[in-house]
């Protein structure tokens, strides 16, 4: 896939910013990502990623890293992170902004490693893509974590964006897929990636899901719009 996110992430790294990205799904109208968002400090994270990072112990995978922000923060800390993304371009600045064990991978392609906490952020569920592949991550998860080990990940229920507000026409929930499935591009200075698919799951779904295999599942945190934070540990 195209590194448009590494694009625009070294562009304002190397102090050209000039524009955001831009990030359209199948059921929402584009919208803007703000830059310096992606290069937030402790202060500036949402509450439920700040809860994650005060429960995060021991050797510590943060996954879709980005630019290293969890993970240095974490670093700082005294912890041992390894961080991961699939954006060249991001893990590129997070080497540069001091993390030294960050790599350029995908999840599934990760092996032999054994963590006492896993962090899936920013909707963690995203990296499944879709329901037919949740049972094969979480159980590649498994194989990651190490005996009394935990996951740390959140999501959000979509629901509430296929509701009818007064004078809006609703969207209606497909019938074909599960309403959390979304398709997803993203685009900057005039160059469109290509298409991928995104998971969002609600609380419900998820639980049934990682209890199916073998995960204990409890929501340690709801945040303000419909989103949650769960911890995930083996049963």
């Amino acid at each position: 896939m195209k590194d448009i996110l590494g694009k625009a992430l070294l562009d304002y790294y190397n102090n050209a910013y000039t524009e955001d990205i831009i990030a359209a799904t199948s059921i929402s109208e584009e919208d803007e990502i703000p830059l310096p968002y992606l290069f937030r400090d402790y202060k500036d994270m949402p509450s439920i990623e700040q809860n994650a990072l005060q429960n995060a112990k021991g050797s510590v995978l943060d996954i879709v890293c980005g630019v290293g922000n969890r993970a240095l923060y974490l670093q700082n800390k005294g912890l041992e992170v390894q961080a991961i993304d699939v954006s060249k371009g991001a893990i590129d600045i997070a080497k540069k902004r001091g993390e030294i064990h960050a790599t350029q991978t995908e999840l599934l392609a990760l092996k032999d490693r054994k963590f006492e906490t896993i962090l899936l952020l920013s909707n963690g569920t995203g990296v499944f893509g879709r329901l037919a592949h949740i049972a094969k991550h979480l159980q590649h998860l498994k194989t990651l974590l190490n005996n009394g080990g935990q996951i740390l990940i959140d999501s959000s229920d979509l629901r509430y964006m296929y509701d009818q507000e007064e004078g809006q026409e609703a969207i209606w929930i497909p019938a074909d897929r599960y309403y959390g499935e979304l398709e997803c591009t993203l685009s900057y200075k005039g160059e469109l990636s290509d298409s991928f698919p995104w998971l969002y799951l609600d609380a419900k779904l998820f639980e049934n899901a990682a209890n199916a295999s073998g995960f204990t599942f409890e929501i340690i945190q709801h945040g303000g719009h419909f989103d949650y934070l769960a911890k995930l540990t083996i049963a």
